[in-house]
C-alpha cells in the first residue's frame, strides 16, 4: 500500500510539473501585452490541486448619458465569466431597486422606460455603476456613469431688438441651461431658420448673422424642445440699416471666454466684432498666427468665431482674437484648457500566493488633471491600514496574507473628466501546493519562494533552540539549530512566521539557501512585541512548527524629527492641501512621509503615504474642521510627529432644506412662517439667511420671493389677499449660494379678521359619554366665529368641576378624560379662551359605569381626531439645555426633547415652560415663560449677571420634572449710574490736601476697572476744562494735594469698566480751609491772588504757625535780595556766553525751538499785573507745533531760555545722574505737563487715560518750585551731547557749570495761567521734605551733587505736585504753516541779540533801585 501511495504521489507530482510547463509556454506565446486579469489557465491535469484564474471582466461598461424628461434610457453593461455572473446596479453608491419602470435587460444593461424629472423630484438623475458577482469567485464593479436629465427650459438671456448696418455682423442672445443647448433652434418670422456659412448658432445658443443683408431684417425667437411642449423666448426684431458710408467705432459684440475641453471633443471660441469699415478677424495662439484655411481641424465660422475639432493636448494655450478694419484694431483673448480621462499605463495582474506572504498589485495611470486612485476588493472599498497600504501613490500592498484576502481587486482611477477601472484576481494556495509560475514582480523579495513538488516521505520535526541573537529597533535576527529528526539538515530550508502580538495576520520570511539557520526580520516597529515561530521544509513538505518565541524590539533613537512649517489650507469645500518641509534632524535620508488626518469631534484617524512635501486630501466633508499631522520616515522607521494643525474646508451651498416649516394664519392679510435650520451636517457653512418663495395656489407661475437675512427663524408675510390659499417654500442661504427648498406648504388667509378684544362666547354644545374609568367629552365651537378662539379649557371633578383642568388646542373637538373612578358622579365644564381670557363655561355631568359594564369599546371615539390617550406616566424632561449669550440683556435657551421623533418635529399640542432666576439677591423668585418650539429668547435681563435656566414639558395633564439647569452670564455694559455717596474732607494737618471718598455705582454692569475724578473752581466750566485725576482699580478713596487754600472746589466722579465710561456724579462742593500756623519745612506761601499787595502784615504758612509782621518783612527782604542777585548773575553770565556762541549753534537752537515750541498762558480775568519783581517771559514764547521727536508728543508750557547759557550742555561726567533722572521720570513728566494743559480752554486736547500708572523707580529729593520746566525729550536736540534715548535733557535755568557750588537754587517765576495753580516764592530747602507713605507721590528731581551744577525744575499744575500720575497721550493741534515756522525761527534768533540783553541789564538796574527803596522803608 505504501508503494501504491508513493506511485500515486509521483504521478500527481508529474502531472503538476507538466501543467506548469504548459502554462509557461502559453504565457510566453501571449506576449507581455496581454491583460493579466483576463489570462486563463487550461484545465488542470487529473490529480492536480492548483486552481486556475477565472476570466471575469466587463465586455461593455456604462457611459455618461444625457436624456430628456419622459424619454427612455439604456445604460449598457455586459460582463463575461464562467459561470455567468449576476448583474446588479448601484445608483449613487446604493443598490438600485428595480421596478416596472427600471428593468434589467438580459445582457445586464439597465433600461429606464420613462425618465422622471421635475424641479423637486429627480429620482433618475445621478451616478450609476454596474456590479457583477459570481458566488464562488467574487465581485467586480464597472466604471461610474453619470445620467444627466435636461432640466426645465429657463432663459438666462433672450433676444433683444437691435439694428445692424448692412455688411456688418449682428448677434441675438439666447442662453439656456447648459444641458439644454443641444435642443435649441431658431425661428425667423416664426418659421424654422436655416443655418449656413453666414448664419450660425454658437454652442451657447447665441445666433450670429454675418454680412447682414436686407433679407435678414425680421422677427427672431429661439425655441427649446426638450421632450415636452416647446418653450419660446421673447420675439426680437432685427433691423438692417443701409451703409451710412461713414466710419464708426470698432467694438466687440461677442468676446471669447476661457474653455475647458476633453481630448477628442470640439470647441468654439466666439469672436464677433462690428464697425465701419467692416472688420476682418484673425486668430493667434501663443503669439503665432493660425492658418484656418489649410488646417483640417481649425475653421473660421460666420462672424469670426474659431472652431476646433478633435482636440488634442497640443491645442491647449491662450488664443487671441484680433479685429482690424484699417482704422482701428482691437484684441481679446481666452484660454483653452485641455483635459484627459484616466488611462492605464500598467494594469494589475493576477497573483498566486501563500498565506502569510506579502504581495503588491501594481497600477500606473495617467490623465489630466492627475487622477486619484482607490482600490476595491470584491466591490468594497479598501481602507488603508497597517496591512493594506497604498505605496508609490497608486500600488496596493497587502502584508501577511490570510485566506479571506482572496478575490478580485480593482484599481479605480478618477479625475474631473471621468473614471476607469482595471482588476486582477488573487488566489491563495495551500502551503503544500507550489506556486505554479516563476515569481511575478508583484511578489515582494521577502516572500519569494520556490517550492518543488512534494513527494512522499518523513517530514522534519520542529527546529530547536530558536533565539533572537540580535534585537534592534527595526529588525530582529533569529538563529536556531537543526531539527532532532535531521541533525545535519544540509538540505533543509526554513520559514520564519511572525506576527505583531495581538493581531491575527501572520507574515513569513524564508531562508535564502538550504542549510541556512538564521534570518533577519526587517521593517519592524520599535518598542513592539512580536511572536516568532520557525518551520523546516524538506523535499517531502513542511514539518512541525517550533514553539512561539516572544521578542520585543528596542525603542527608537535615530528617528527623524518633526517636519517644520506644516501648513494646511482649504482648496475646495471637499479638499484640503497640506504642505511641510524636510525635518531639520532627519537622522539620515528621509524615505517618505505619512500624513495623518482626522475630523474634529471623531476619534478615527486616517493616514496616507506621501513621497513629496505636499499632498491634497480629497473627499472631505464640507465646512468641516480637520486636524492634520505629518510623520517622517527614514531607514529606521517613523519619526516624531508634528503638532496638529487644524483647518476647515470651504463652505458650500446647503445640501438640505430647512426643517419644521410651519404656517400660522395671523389674519386676513398676513401669514407667519416658522422654520428650523437645516441639519448641521448639511448646512455646509454659516447660514446667512433664508429665501422664502410664495404664490397663490391658483396661479402657480406668479411667484413672489423675499430674503430673510441673519439667523431669523420666522417671518411675517403681509399684504396677502383675503380668503386666499397660498403655497410657501423655503431654502437656506450661505455665501456660496442657495440650498434645496422645502416642499410647498399651503395655508389660507381668513375671509375676515377675527376679533380678540373680548373673550370667546360659550361653546355651542357639549356632550359627554361615560365609560368605566373614563369619560369622552365632545363639543362644537361657539356660534360666533368672528371671535378668536385659542383653545378650550376642560374642568372636571367629583361633584365639582374645579378639581382638574385640561387645556387643549383650538382645533380639537374631542377629548377623553382618563383615570377616573368607576360608578362616580363627575361634573364637567368647558370654556373657550383666547389671549383676553376665558369665556362663559358650559356645564355637564356624568356617572361613570360600574366595573361589571364591559361595553368600553367605542370605535367612534377611538378613531376620532384630536383624541389622544394620555399615558399616566410622567413625561421625560427636556435634555441638552443650553444658554447662548446674545447680549447684555438677552440669552437664548435651546433644548432637545427625547420624547419627540429624531427629527424633533412637534406635531401635538405639547408646550414647554422655561424658568430662570439669578441668585443675587438670594431671595429672587423664578420667572416663567411658555414656548411651543425647542428654543426661547429670554430678554430684559440684567447686564453681567449669572442666571440659571431650566425647562419642563407639558402635554395635556402630563408634565415632566424640571430639566437640569443651564447657566449663563450676560455680557457687560457700560455703567448706567454714577458713583454714590461722594464726600470730600480735608486731611488733618495738611490743609492743601483733601480726601475724596465714594461708593461704587449701584448699576456697575461689570467689574469696575477704575474711576476718574474731575475737579474745578468753576462749576459751570466745560468738562474738558476740569482737572482730571485717574484712579486705578476699584479703590474708593483718593487724595489730592497742593490745592489752593480758602478756595471753593467742585468734584465729580465717573466710573469705568471694560465697556467704557459711565455717567458722572452730581458736583460736590468743598472749600479748602484757611491757612494758619508757621511755615514748616519745604512749605510754600499761599497764592498771590488778585488782592495781593506788597508785604504789610504777616503771611500765613500752610502749616498754620503764626508769624510776626517783622519776621515776615525780614524774610521777604532776604528772599527778594537773593532772587535779584541770582538774576543779575544769570544775565552777566548770559552776556558772556552769548558772545562766544557761534552762528552754527544759533541755527541749531532756532531749528530746535521751531520744533518744540511753547504755549502762551491763558490768563484768568481775575489776574492782576504782578509787581515789577517778576520777569515777563510771555513775549519770548513760541506757538505749539506737533513736530516733536518724542513718539508720544505732549504739549508743554516751556518758557524759552534767553541765551545760550540757559541750556546747559551735558558732559560725560553727568551720565550717572542722567540715568537716575530717566529712571525716575520716565512717563511722569509729560503727564504733569498735560495737567497744566487740561485747564486751558484754548487747546481742548483729546485725552486717553491708561490706568496702569507705574510708581517711580527710585526715591529722589523734592525741589519745590512754582512753575517748573518739563524734562521732555522735545529739548534734546538743543544739547551738544545728547542722551542716546533723547529722554533726559531738560531746560535749565540761567546757571552755568562755572558757578560756585555754594550758590542758591535758581527758580523761575511765570504769570499764573490758571486759577487752580498755587503760586508762591520758594525758599531754599534745608533738607528733604517729609512724605506720607500712604499717598501716591511723584517726587521732583533731586538736587544733584554740587560738583555737577545741574539744577532742573519741572512744570506742574494743581493736583500734580508730589503725586504720581500716569502718562496721558494727547492729540496736539496741527503744525503751523511754513511761513509761520520761518517767522518763529527768525523771532527766536533775534531774541538772542546782545542789544536786547543790554536793555534787560538796564531794566534790572531799575529793579535794584526799587529793591533798595523797599528795604529802606
Amino acid at each position: 500500500m505504501a508503494a501504491e501511495r508513493g506511485a500515486r504521489r509521483l504521478v500527481s507530482s508529474a502531472s503538476s510539473f507538466w501543467v506548469c510547463c504548459l502554462l509557461l509556454l502559453l504565457l510566453g506565446r501571449r506576449g507581455p501585452g496581454a491583460a493579466a486579469a483576463r489570462s486563463a489557465f487550461p484545465p488542470p491535469a487529473p490529480g492536480s490541486s492548483i486552481r486556475t484564474f477565472t476570466p471575469f471582466y466587463f465586455l461593455v461598461e456604462p457611459v455618461d448619458t444625457l436624456s430628456i424628461r419622459g424619454s427612455s434610457v439604456i445604460l449598457n453593461c455586459s460582463a463575461y465569466s464562467e459561470p455567468s455572473p449576476k448583474i446588479e446596479w448601484k445608483k449613487d453608491g446604493t443598490l438600485l431597486n428595480l421596478d416596472d419602470r427600471r428593468q434589467l435587460l438580459p445582457d445586464g444593461s439597465l433600461f429606464i422606460s420613462s425618465v422622471v424629472h421635475s424641479k423637486h423630484n429627480k429620482p433618475d438623475e445621478g451616478y450609476y455603476q454596474c456590479v457583477a458577482t459570481v458566488e464562488s469567485l467574487g465581485t467586480i464593479v464597472s466604471r461610474t456613469a453619470k445620467l444627466t436629465v435636461a432640466g426645465l427650459p429657463r432663459f438666462a438671456s433672450q433676444p433683444e431688438p437691435s439694428s445692424v448696418y448692412a455688411g456688418n455682423s449682428a448677434i441675438l442672445n439666447c442662453e439656456v441651461n447648459a444641458d439644454l443647448v443641444p435642443f435649441v433652434r431658431w425661428e425667423q418670422n416664426r418659421q424654422p431658420l436655416l443655418l449656413d456659412d453666414r448664419v450660425v448658432k454658437l454652442p451657447s445658443g447665441t445666433l450670429v448673422i454675418s454680412n447682414a443683408t436686407e433679407g435678414d431684417g425680421a422677427l427672431y425667437r429661439c425655441v427649446v424642445e426638450s421632450g415636452g411642449p416647446p418653450k419660446y423666448s421673447d420675439e426680437a426684431e432685427l433691423k438692417v440699416l443701409p451703409d451710412p458710408e461713414i466710419t464708426s467705432n470698432l467694438v466687440f459684440l461677442k468676446q471669447p471666454s476661457s474653455l475647458v475641453r476633453v481630448i477628442g471633443q470640439s470647441a468654439v471660441l466666439p469672436c464677433v466684432a462690428a464697425g465701419l469699415p467692416v472688420p476682418a478677424i484673425r486668430w493667434m495662439k501663443n503669439e503665432e498666427a493660425l492658418d484656418t484655411e489649410s488646417s483640417e481641424r481649425l475653421a473660421l465660422l460666420a462672424g469670426g468665431s474659431l472652431a476646433i475639432s478633435d482636440i488634442t493636448d497640443n491645442d491647449a494655450g491662450i488664443y487671441f482674437c484680433r479685429a482690424d478694419n484699417g482704422n482701428d484694431t482691437i484684441e481679446a483673448h481666452a484660454e483653452l484648457t485641455v483635459q484627459a480621462q484616466p488611462e492605464f499605463l500598467k494594469q494589475p495582474t493576477n497573483i498566486y500566493a501563500h498565506e502569510s506572504m506579502d504581495i503588491v498589485f501594481e497600477c500606473e495611470v495617467t490623465g489630466k488633471p492627475t487622477p486619484t486612485v482607490k482600490w476595491v476588493k470584491n466591490g468594497d472599498m479598501v481602507i488603508p491600514s497597517d496591512y493594506f497600504k497604498i505605496v508609490k501613490d497608486h500600488n496596493l500592498q497587502v502584508l501577511g496574507l490570510v485566506k479571506s484576502d482572496e478575490g478580485f481587486y480593482q484599481c479605480i482611477a478618477e479625475n474631473d473628466v471621468g473614471n476607469a477601472q482595471a482588476g486582477a484576481q488573487l488566489i491563495i494556495l495551500e502551503h503544500d501546493v507550489a506556486i505554479p509560475t516563476l515569481p511575478p514582480t508583484s511578489l515582494t523579495s521577502a516572500t519569494t519562494d520556490h517550492l518543488a513538488p512534494a513527494t512522499t516521505g518523513p517530514l522534519p520535526s520542529a527546529p530547536r533552540d530558536v533565539v533572537a541573537s540580535l534585537v534592534s529597533t527595526r529588525f530582529i535576527k533569529l538563529t536556531w539549530r537543526t531539527p532532532a529528526s535531521d541533525p545535519h539538515g544540509d538540505n533543509l530550508t526554513y520559514s520564519v512566521f511572525y506576527t505583531k502580538e495581538g493581531t491575527a495576520r501572520e507574515r513569513v520570511e524564508n531562508t535564502s539557501r538550504p542549510g541556512e539557520m538564521q534570518v533577519t526580520i526587517q521593517n519592524l516597529m520599535p518598542a513592539t512585541v512580536y511572536v516568532f515561530r520557525v518551520m523546516a521544509q524538506n523535499k517531502h513538505g513542511s514539518g512541525e512548527s517550533s514553539a512561539a518565541l516572544r521578542v520585543e524590539t528596542q525603542p527608537e533613537v535615530q528617528l527623524p524629527g518633526p517636519a517644520p512649517n506644516i501648513r494646511a489650507y482649504a482648496a475646495s469645500p471637499t479638499s484640503i492641501t497640506v504642505t511641510w518641509e524636510t525635518p531639520l534632524s532627519g537622522n539620515g535620508e528621509i524615505q517618505n512621509y505619512k500624513l495623518y488626518y482626522m475630523e474634529k469631534g471623531t476619534d478615527k484617524e486616517q493616514d496616507v503615504d506621501v513621497s513629496s512635501h505636499s499632498h491634497t486630501i480629497t473627499g472631505l466633508k464640507k465646512y468641516t474642521e480637520y486636524s492634520f499631522r505629518v510623520v517622517a520616515y527614514n531607514k529606521h522607521g517613523p519619526g516624531v510627529s508634528t503638532q496638529d494643525v487644524a483647518v476647515q474646508t470651504l463652505s458650500d451651498a446647503p445640501s438640505a432644506a430647512p426643517q419644521n416649516l410651519s404656517l400660522e394664519v395671523r389674519n386676513s392679510k398676513s401669514i407667519l412662517i416658522h422654520w428650523q435650520p437645516p441639519p448641521p451636517a448639511t448646512q455646509n457653512g454659516q447660514i446667512t439667511g433664508y429665501k422664502i418663495r410664495y404664490r397663490k395656489a391658483s396661479r402657480k407661475s406668479d411667484v413672489t420671493e423675499t430674503v430673510v437675512t441673519g439667523t431669523q427663524l420666522s417671518q411675517l408675510i403681509e399684504g396677502l389677499d383675503r380668503g386666499t390659499e397660498y403655497n410657501f417654500r423655503l431654502a437656506a442661504l450661505t455665501v456660496n449660494g442657495t440650498g434645496p427648498a422645502t416642499d410647498w406648504l399651503s395655508a389660507e388667509t381668513f375671509e375676515s379678521d377675527l376679533d380678540e378684544t373680548r373673550v370667546p362666547e360659550v361653546p355651542s354644545s357639549l356632550h359627554v359619554r361615560p365609560l368605566v374609568t373614563s369619560i369622552v367629552v365632545s363639543w362644537t365651537p361657539p356660534e360666533n366665529q368672528n371671535i378668536v378662539v385659542r383653545g378650550y379649557a376642560i374642568g372636571y371633578g367629583v361633584g365639582s368641576p374645579h378639581a382638574q383642568t385640561i387645556k387643549v388646542d383650538y382645533k380639537q373637538r374631542y377629548y377623553t378624560i382618563d383615570n377616573l373612578d368607576p360608578s362616580s358622579h363627575y361634573v364637567i365644564t368647558l370654556k373657550a379662551f383666547n389671549n383676553v381670557g376665558e369665556g362663559i363655561p358650559l356645564y355637564e355631568s356624568a356617572v361613570t359605569r360600574p366595573h361589571t359594564d364591559t361595553s368600553e369599546v367605542d370605535l367612534f371615539v377611538i378613531n376620532a381626531p384630536y383624541t389622544p390617550v394620555p399615558d399616566p406616566t410622567p413625561m421625560m424632561p427636556p435634555v441638552g439645555v443650553q444658554a447662548s449669550i446674545l447680549s447684555h440683556d438677552t440669552i437664548r435657551i435651546t433644548w432637545a426633547d427625547n420624547s419627540l421623533p429624531k427629527h424633533q418635529k412637534i406635531t401635538d399640542s405639547r408646550y414647554y415652560t422655561v424658568r430662570w432666576k439669578t441668585n443675587i439677591p438670594a431671595n429672587t423668585k423664578y420667572k416663567n415663560a411658555n414656548a411651543t418650539t425647542l428654543s426661547y429668547l429670554v430678554t430684559g435681563l440684567k447686564p453681567n449677571t449669572l442666571y440659571e435656566f431650566s425647562v419642563m414639558v407639558t402635554k395635556g395633564r402630563r408634565s415632566s420634572t424640571w430639566s437640569m439647569t443651564a447657566h449663563g452670564t450676560t455680557f457687560e455694559l457700560v455703567p448706567t449710574s454714577p458713583p454714590k455717596d461722594v464726600t470730600v474732607v480735608s486731611k488733618e494737618g495738611k490743609p492743601r490736601t483733601i480726601i475724596v471718598n465714594w461708593q461704587p455705582p449701584s448699576e456697575a454692569n461689570g467689574k469696575i476697572t477704575g474711576y476718574i475724578i474731575y475737579y474745578s473752581t468753576d462749576v459751570n466750566a466745560e468738562i474738558h476744562d476740569w482737572v482730571i485725576e485717574p484712579v486705578v482699580g476699584n479703590r474708593l478713596t483718593h487724595q489730592i494735594q497742593e490745592l489752593t487754600l480758602d478756595t471753593p472746589y467742585y468734584f465729580k466722579i465717573q466710573a469705568r469698566n471694560s465697556k467704557g465710561m459711565g455717567p458722572m456724579s452730581e458736583a460736590v462742593q468743598f472749600r479748602t480751609p484757611k491757612a494758619s500756623g508757621s511755615s514748616g519745612k519745604g512749605s510754600r506761601l499761599p497764592d498771590l491772588g488778585s488782592d495781593y499787595k506788597p508785604p504789610m502784615s504777616g503771611s500765613n504758612s500752610p502749616h498754620g504757625s503764626p508769624t510776626s509782621p517783622l519776621d515776615s518783612n525780614v524774610l521777604l527782604v532776604i528772599i527778594v535780595s537773593a532772587g535779584v542777585i541770582t538774576i543779575v548773575a544769570v544775565v552777566v553770565i548770559a552776556v558772556f556766553c552769548t558772545r562766544r556762541t557761534t552762528s552754527h549753534q544759533k541755527k541749531k537752537r532756532a531749528a530746535c525751538k521751531s520744533v518744540n515750541g511753547s504755549h502762551k498762558y491763558k490768563g484768568n480775568s481775575k489776574d492782576v499785573k504782578p509787581p515789577d519783581l517778576w520777569i515777563h517771559h510771555e513775549r519770548l514764547e513760541l506757538k505749539p507745533i506737533d513736530k516733536s521727536p518724542d513718539p508720544n508728543p505732549i504739549m508743554t508750557d516751556t518758557p524759552i531760555p534767553r541765551n545760550s547759557q540757559d541750556i546747559t550742555p551735558v558732559d560725560n561726567s553727568m551720565d550717572s545722574n542722567i540715568h537716575q533722572r530717566r529712571n525716575s521720570y520716565r512717563g511722569h513728566e509729560s503727564e504733569d505737563s498735560m495737567s497744566t494743559l487740561a485747564g486751558r480752554r484754548g487747546m481742548r486736547p483729546k485725552m486717553m487715560m491708561p490706568f496702569d500708572s507705574q510708581p517711580p523707580q527710585q526715591s529722589v529729593r523734592n525741589t519745590p518750585s512754582t512753575d517748573t520746566m518739563p524734562a521732555s525729550s522735545s529739548q534734546t536736540c538743543c544739547t551738544d551731547h545728547q542722551d542716546p534715548e533723547g529722554a533726559t535733557s531738560s531746560s535749565y535755568l540761567a546757571s552755568s557749570q562755572e558757578e560756585d557750588s555754594g550758590q542758591s537754587v535758581p527758580t523761575a517765576h511765570v504769570r499764573p495761567s490758571h486759577p487752580l495753580k498755587s503760586f508762591a516764592v520758594p525758599a531754599v530747602p534745608p533738607g528733604p521734605p517729609s512724605y506720607d507713605p500712604a499717598l501716591p507721590s511723584t517726587p521732583l528731581l533731586s538736587q544733584q551733587a554740587l560738583n555737577h551744577h545741574i539744577h532742573s525744575v519741572k512744570t506742574a499744575s494743581i493736583g500734580t505736585l508730589g503725586r504720581s500720575r500716569p502718562p496721558m497721550p494727547v492729540v496736539v493741534p496741527s503744525a503751523p504753516e511754513v511761513q509761520e515756522t520761518t517767522r518763529m525761527l527768525e523771532d527766536s534768533e533775534s531774541s538772542y541779540e546782545p542789544d536786547e540783553l543790554t536793555k534787560e541789564m538796564a531794566h534790572l538796574e531799575g529793579l535794584m533801585k526799587d529793591l533798595n527803596a523797599i528795604t529802606t522803608a
